[in-house]
């Protein structure tokens, strides 16, 4: 078994609302040192297959099919082995 551990954000040219209304706050509230915040998104997937090469593409599949809007979006993944 594999824990694929997904993290979603924007594209660097894609305009992060969210992310800029946090900044905009931490401005109030002090922090004017940061300049920028970019907001995502974090899935954990466990999946259940007997190679890690299986476990990979399947978590790319799923992540391209439905986690993620490939005009806007972009990701990044970690995958590891459990034992359960």
């Amino acid at each position: 078994m594999y824990l694929g551990k997904v993290y979603v954000s924007y594209k660097p040219s894609v305009f992060d609302p969210q992310g800029d209304v946090i900044r905009k706050s931490l401005d109030q509230l002090g922090f004017e040192d940061i300049n920028q915040v970019k907001q995502g998104k974090y899935f954990e997937i466990k999946l259940d297959d007997d190679s890690k090469n299986q476990a990979e593409d399947k978590l790319k599949k799923v992540t391209e099919s439905l986690l993620i809007n490939p005009n806007t979006e972009t990701y990044t993944y970690d995958l590891a082995e459990i034992k359960e």
